[in-house]
């Protein structure tokens, strides 16, 4: 992938250098943007890290990882949907543009209109929405995807899985990836930050496989199987009887 110009440093921000090559660019003289504007960075190519609140840890986006094509790791999730299927946290677009070359009826939806244009150049279909509002098909979708740790939006997965529930139609289900067994699952404000800026707060989590039927629980839902392959864990959810 190409890294594109910085919007706010045209000479973009090559390992934390100053736009002149001079001093590197501290935390302190980052810009603080909207999380959706620094996702967008990462996107084009800049280097990105997720900073996770009350702690010094710092962990690299793997925007590669996003952006490249499905491969078989993928066929965990891919495998598993059925139906019309709507992508919640699309990024790229990978996915969705998979499901549709698999005669899905599929739509993605993300918060960062970076990410829902490259998902549409990719070929995929896709729309800027917060899962917590009204969405397209609202109630008619057969399935709802929460890839590459989407579980996490909002930093309560609880919440989420109860409004993704709401978006199915009777018999739907949800194909959740999540961390593996002996993560802890924990949910925190988090930042993403690149050479020249850092975003405001969100809320993120992450959600151990282990620890997902008891939150499916209490959001209305079961675990009705699970499965690795290649060192990711997924699970599907349905509503529960």
């Amino acid at each position: 992938m190409t890294a594109q110009p910085c919007p706010h440093h045209p000479d973009g921000c090559p390992g934390g250098q100053s736009r002149a090559g001079g001093r590197p660019v501290s935390p302190v003289a980052r810009r603080v943007l909207g999380a959706e504007e620094v996702f967008a960075h990462a996107l084009r190519g800049e280097p990105c890290h997720l900073a996770i609140g009350g702690t010094d840890q710092r962990v690299a986006l793997p925007v590669v990882d996003w952006t490249r094509d499905t491969d078989d790791s993928d066929e965990l999730l891919l495998g598993w949907c059925v139906g019309p299927t709507i992508d919640i946290g699309c990024g790229p677009g990978r996915m969705v543009t998979e499901l549709a070359a698999r005669g899905h009826l599929s739509l993605g939806i993300d918060v960062v209109p970076e990410a829902v244009r490259q998902t549409r150049l990719r070929g995929g279909a896709a729309m800027r929405r917060d899962v917590f509002e009204r969405v397209p098909g609202e109630g008619r979708w057969q399935t709802a995807l929460l890839a590459d740790g989407n579980v996490g939006i909002g930093g309560d997965p609880v919440a989420l899985l109860a409004r993704v529930r709401r978006m199915l139609r009777p018999g739907g289900r949800i194909v959740v990836e999540t961390a593996a067994p002996g993560s802890a699952s924990r949910s925190f404000d988090a930042r993403l930050e690149c050479a020249c800026a850092a975003s405001d707060a969100f809320g993120w989590a992450i959600v151990s496989i282990e620890d997902l039927p008891d939150m499916a629980a209490d959001a209305g839902l079961r675990e009705e199987r699970r499965r690795t392959a290649e060192g990711r864990w997924a699970a599907v959810l349905t509503e529960a009887a």
